[in-house]
């Protein structure tokens, strides 16, 4: 495994049972190698604590009482299970928030498709409580995005910051999603015009997935989703993006590996190679199958497992994986992560061009810092250099000193 070989020893017992664990289905050699482990010492704290922050709590009770409850202190296993059922109540809530809102825009024909969240739980999981997830995301297409803006307000949301009309015109070409939180606070709506920004992955345009969605069954009633070939290349990308700092991502691919058997394979393959996203599919399935056992046919296998760059970012993503920060730690890290994802030399020159322009880029921070009429809009580009200097500089100095 790239685990093993990452040279993370601390806590190893709890992340192998934490490994164990983390998928749907508990057949009779991974229920052995539980039991197995739960003969050990076990820091129960470090692998509550773990479970949480790694989005996995409902796989991981749902392993545990299915196969040596008696081997749970009981204190830890009421923990898990009150944060099992007050997860799955906040699941069905939030379903059900999502399908009033899908009616909302149905009725004012706006097209919309839901992804993660509650339809990502209930296609690939079978159950919307044995995941977990805190927002609802919404890609709508671009042209509709304003007006699904419009609709989310008349009923209770409120945007995240106010925009101008040029603002929201800039902000609309350079991000790739608005937040709206309800006035109740308790359901934020990720409403997106992209998958990822463009500055990442200029060719993964939303509309390319227009084509091929399909129906699914979310509580009760039918909803679009986006075929299984294109959610794992989704689901790759963001975990890339993100630089897979979450093992719930990994388990999401695995676990919609096991579930598609007939998925079509070289349709993946020649989108993700359309599409510039070859290594980012490749380390999501390499990442899926040496972690949590995901089965691979064995030519995907084959060639996911023969990049070498895919074996080394995995080792980077596994290094990082447990030790105690899911967020990445810092700019330049992260920006050296996503350059080794590029497939190939115009890649690498086209992504760094794109993150340069984004980088100079007015943002929230210039039209909140010095509010200015529409008039002066333009002023914001030469802010924007001034005040990432006096940012950046200062940290600089500091570090120096």
């Amino acid at each position: 495994m790239a685990f093993s070989d990452s040279g993370v020893t601390g806590n190893r017992t709890e992340i192998d049972l934490l490994l164990s664990c983390s998928r749907m289905s508990m057949n009779a050699e991974r229920a052995e190698r539980v039991g197995t482990l739960l003969r050990n010492e076990i820091d129960w704290e470090y692998l509550l604590h773990t479970s949480i922050s790694h989005g996995v709590v409902p796989l991981v009770y749902r392993s545990l009482t299915s196969t040596c409850p008696e081997a749970v202190p009981e204190g830890t296993m009421r923990e898990l299970r009150d944060y099992f059922y007050a997860n799955a109540l906040r699941n069905l809530l939030f379903t059900r928030e999502l399908l009033k809102i899908l009616s909302y825009f149905n009725a004012h024909r706006v097209p919309a498709v839901p992804f993660k969240g509650p339809s990502l739980a209930e296609s690939v999981y079978g159950d919307v409580s044995l995941r977990q997830f805190c927002d609802l995301d919404i890609l709508v297409p671009r042209q509709h995005v304003v007006r699904a803006k419009e609709i989310l307000i008349s009923q209770g949301y409120v945007p995240e910051f106010p925009l101008t009309r040029t603002q929201e015109a800039s902000y609309l070409e350079s991000h790739y999603h608005y937040d709206l939180r309800h006035s109740d606070g308790r359901t934020l709506v990720e409403l997106h015009w992209r998958i990822v920004p463009k500055y990442f992955s200029s060719r993964l345009d939303a509309e390319r997935f227009w084509e091929y969605l399909e129906p699914i069954s979310l509580g009760g009633k039918e909803v679009l989703a986006f075929s299984p070939e294109d959610l794992l290349l989704i689901l790759c990308v963001h975990g890339s993006r993100e630089r897979w700092a979450r093992l719930e991502w990994i388990c999401d691919v695995a676990e919609l590996v096991g579930v598609h058997k007939r998925m079509n394979w070289q349709r993946v393959m020649d989108r993700a190679r359309r599409l510039g996203s070859e290594r980012m599919l490749f380390l999501g399935l390499f990442l899926a199958s040496d972690l949590l056992g995901a089965v691979l046919p064995e030519k995907v296998l084959r060639t996911v497992q023969g990049d070498p760059a895919v074996k080394s970012l995995g080792r980077q993503v596994c290094e990082r994986l447990f030790r105690g920060a899911t967020a990445p730690s810092g700019h330049l890290e992260g920006l050296l992560f996503h350059l080794k994802l590029r497939d190939d030399a115009w890649e690498l020159i086209y992504y760094c061009f794109r993150y340069a322009c984004q980088v100079m880029t007015p943002t929230r921070l210039e039209w909140e810092s010095l509010p200015l009429p529409d008039f002066f809009f333009p002023f914001y580009y030469v802010l924007r250099p001034v005040m990432l200097a006096g940012r950046y500089g200062i940290e600089l100095w500091n570090r120096v000193l």
